[in-house]
């Protein structure tokens, strides 16, 4: 069985990709990364947010969302979306080992069409007190990826 995929779909902040794939290279984990970005895989700033450890980056680029679900083929059940307005907490699933968990750019999130029809497969990360809109997408992703492992039996 496959190990768990994170999938950022057109990040715009260096910094906060090469956090996250630092925490991939952490738990052995893919990055995948749909393009187009709001920069260069080589900006000293991914580097620098990953440390030494981007070059042990389990990385996979794809040119499109389209590209990505036609190369992949992942199965329904195994996308995860998130969404601050997801109608459903990221705590309420239990991850499958080979799930994708899939994020947005941090300005605008998933775009409709990726969500259309799987409004069932969105979480949220609760928020509780409403002067905040919304929270670092590294963040997220470290807590919902650390979610996800913990409803797993390893």
């Amino acid at each position: 069985m496959g190990r768990m995929k994170i999938v950022l779909v057109t990040p715009e902040i260096p910094f906060n990709t090469g956090a996250i794939g630092r925490t991939c290279v952490a738990l052995n984990l893919e990055l995948i990364l749909i393009k187009p970005y709001g920069f260069s895989l080589d900006e000293k700033s991914v580097k620098r947010a990953g440390t030494d450890y981007w070059k042990h980056v389990n990385l996979t680029e794809y040119d499109s969302w389209d590209d990505f679900t036609t190369t992949c083929q992942p199965a329904e059940d195994k996308l995860f979306f998130f969404e601050e307005h997801g109608e459903k907490s990221v705590f309420e699933p239990q991850y499958p080992e080979d799930a994708y968990l899939v994020f947005g750019c941090e300005s605008k999130g998933l775009p409709g069409f990726i969500l259309e029809g799987k409004e069932e497969r969105v979480f949220n990360l609760p928020m509780y007190n409403p002067v905040v809109r919304s929270l670092n997408l590294a963040n997220v992703a470290t807590a919902v990826i650390y979610q996800a492992i913990r409803t797993q039996k390893f």
